[in-house]
């Protein structure tokens, strides 16, 4: 199992990193990178003719402003690639938003929440479980888990004010 995480700029580090903790955690290798579709576009080219011969499942990528990189690498790969839109303009990632979700069609990105690194990487971790039992299983564990803290966080409110 491994996922690539792509993201344009250092500064986009700290909206990434928890996406990374979450798909070790579940035993996936990760690839992390950074290279601005803009900047370092021969390095970029580089790494996705690595990506779609190394046996790498899933792309996630990170970009504020244009957020040109969550395209041009879907441009180069039939792989699943996630967008993961981030703030940090005058436009507060709206412009980044925008930008992943209005793909060509043939070209599609999945997009998440502007800086939503953790959701990219759950979303990553629900398209290996078609592949991957083990992770089917982790993550269904996972929701059980979930459904019981909301549970006893109604019982708690519940209990306040009754």
């Amino acid at each position: 199992m491994k996922v690539a995480i792509i993201m344009g700029s250092t500064s986009d580090l700290p909206k990434v990193e928890p996406a990374v903790g979450i798909l070790k955690d579940y035993g996936v290798e990760v690839q992390v990178r950074c290279l601005s579709a803009h900047r370092a576009h021969a390095a970029l080219a580089e790494f996705m003719d690595e990506v779609n011969t190394n046996g790498t499942d899933v792309i996630i990528t990170a970009a504020g402003m244009a957020a040109a990189l969550p395209g041009v690498v879907a441009s180069m790969t039939v792989l699943p690639v996630i967008g993961v839109p981030l703030s940090g303009s005058v436009l507060d990632g709206t412009d980044a938003l925008y930008s992943i979700v209005q793909m060509p069609p043939g070209i599609p990105v999945a997009t998440v929440a502007i800086n939503g690194g953790k959701n990219a990487a759950w979303l990553a971790l629900e398209i290996l479980s078609i592949k991957f039992p083990e992770v089917k299983e982790k993550l269904l564990q996972e929701r059980t888990k979930m459904a019981e803290a909301a549970a006893k966080a109604n019982e708690e409110v519940i209990a306040k004010f009754e």
